[in-house]
């Protein structure tokens, strides 16, 4: 496990990446400020009106190989700048510097506008996964064959499965075998477009979020704004959906008809959702580098442990 000092050290080197970064690029940095620091530091580069996301804790297919990691960022940010081209609700990159990543002392990250977030709003779950129905009749427009198919979860889960059975203080082995039995089950459908349309024939895939858009929200005064695309996809809208319940559901089918889309397929659902749940036991792996998984990710665990396995979709 890292300890707090190697934490420390590790996002300062990436708030001064960032602001390197920044001034480099012509902008205005007096004062960083960290927002946000537990997969990445999110950094505002104050007077400037911009935001630095800079990744620090990388699932290994992207600490292994760069190149990966900055392609993924590059359909971060064409697809919420194309969004926000077409005045969709999104956070934007930001308009001053250019709409690519930066690689600077060992970080690759991405720039966006700094918008100001209301204090005290209590997001409602069945509001939000309206919205997020709204997002995907948006992304049915964009031409998504640049885009991965179910990226980076496809070698996330069996990469952290096979790291924890080195770890078993971390996730007992039987656990883990658990695991790895569930993801051969689902695997075919989720690693390749030509398994999933096998497995579910007729049910259309387009760009998705990737990462819980609903949870992936900012409220601000003017409105509620999608962020965090760094998981982007092409996929099946349900993978969008995993683990908000019967009653979200619901709220999402009625604002798909109302918007002429397909409602959640229940057979779908029930793979993307074993697979999103595999993926929090396969992030137990990146604990070393973020401590605070260790026991953050422990009732997610006990949740999927009460589940039946999955043996056939």
């Amino acid at each position: 496990m890292l300890s707090s000092d190697d934490l420390a050290d590790r996002t300062r080197r990436a708030v001064a990446a960032a602001a390197n970064a920044g001034r480099a690029l012509g902008l205005t940095v007096d004062e960083p400020r960290v927002l946000y620091d537990v997969f990445s530091v999110v950094v505002h580069l104050l007077p400037s009106p911009v935001v630095v996301r800079v990744p620090t804790v990388l699932p290994p297919s992207y600490a292994s190989d760069p190149e990966a990691q900055t392609a993924q960022q590059r359909s971060e940010l064409a697809v919420a700048g194309w969004l926000a081209d077409r005045g969709h609700p999104v956070v934007a990159p930001s308009p001053l510097v250019p709409r690519e990543p930066v690689r600077r002392e060992g970080f690759s990250m991405t720039f966006w506008q700094f918008v100001t977030e209301s204090s005290g709003v209590e997001p409602d779950l069945p509001t939000r996964v309206g919205q997020v129905a709204r997002l995907h009749s948006a992304l049915r427009d964009y031409d998504g064959d640049d885009l991965g198919f179910w990226v980076p979860f496809g070698t996330f889960v069996p990469q952290g499965l096979a790291a924890l059975r080195d770890m078993p203080d971390l996730v007992p082995g039987a656990d883990v075998e658990r695991a790895r039995r569930e993801w051969d089950v689902v695997a075919p459908a989720l690693t390749s477009r030509a398994g999933f349309e096998s497995a579910f024939p007729g049910v259309d895939l387009q760009t998705i979020h990737g990462d819980a858009p609903y949870h992936n929200m900012i409220s601000t005064s003017s409105g509620d704004l999608w962020s965090d695309f760094e998981l982007v996809t092409l996929g099946a809208v349900e993978s969008d959906l995993v683990m908000v319940g019967p009653d979200a559901v619901a709220a999402y089918d009625r604002a798909a008809t109302e918007l002429g889309l397909r409602r959640v397929d229940p057979r779908v659902a029930r793979v993307t959702e074993t697979a999103g749940r595999l993926a929090m036991v396969a992030a137990m792996a990146m604990a070393p580098e973020l401590p605070m998984l260790a026991d953050g990710m422990r009732p997610m665990l006990d949740e999927w442990r009460a589940t039946t396995p999955i043996t056939s979709i």
